[in-house]
């Protein structure tokens, strides 16, 4: 998968597409990376970061490399989906529901956004509370299986998979890290969130 080269580094064929590109001709169009490799540039763009997981005992494992690395071991996490109690079972830490207790939060999201590389969420994860009423640290668990090219496409796999009841609440969240003297318009009002994402191969 095209992911392993962005994540880890690694040389990839980037040098070899420029050629490619080149040789193509000025008026032809450009060649659209993969919706993992855009969202790679993107996310990491935007200042998150992110542990890539062939498997559930490595997302166990990287949860405990982040909580460690941050002395989280001891701290409240904010914990709203029940599902992820079942999914991090065994592991110690102490979950709560008050907002003001909770050092770090612990959730899924909907979808990853290519296009920006930005994180879309809805009341499923975050009830009906606004982005900067959550803790300023996110640890995010989601799957290469959501994927998708733009916000809209995002949209309509909510509504797909809610036919009966849609979830209020949706947002995005895009700037990972302590927002820049210089703003601009674009970033007026956003909540920056210190990100992890724990991203599991399913595909």
């Amino acid at each position: 998968m095209s992911l392993f080269r962005k994540i880890f580094g690694l040389k990839s064929d980037n040098e070899e597409d420029n050629i490619k590109n080149e040789e193509r001709g000025k008026y032809m169009p450009e060649i659209k990376l993969p919706v993992d490799e855009r969202f790679t540039i993107n996310f990491k763009a935007n200042g998150g970061k992110f542990l890539y997981c062939e498997n559930l005992d490595e997302i166990r494992d990287s949860l405990r490399l982040i909580l460690s690395e941050n002395d989280w071991q001891n701290e409240s996490v904010l914990l709203l989906d029940d599902r992820l109690k079942e999914l991090f079972k065994g592991m110690q830490y102490q979950s709560t529901k008050n907002l003001s207790e909770a050092t770090y939060f612990l959730s899924t999201c909907e979808y990853l956004i290519s296009d920006d590389g930005s994180l879309l969420i809805s009341s499923n994860q975050i009830a009906e509370k606004k982005l900067i009423e959550l803790p300023s640290n996110f640890i995010i668990y989601a799957t290469t299986s959501q994927f998708v090219e733009n916000i809209g496409e995002g949209l309509r796999g909510i509504k797909g998979k809610n036919k009966e009841k849609i979830p209020t609440n949706i947002t995005t969240i895009k700037h990972f890290k302590a927002p820049t003297e210089d703003k601009d318009f674009l970033s007026y009002g956003s909540s920056s969130k210190n990100l992890y994402l724990l991203l599991l191969e399913d595909l």
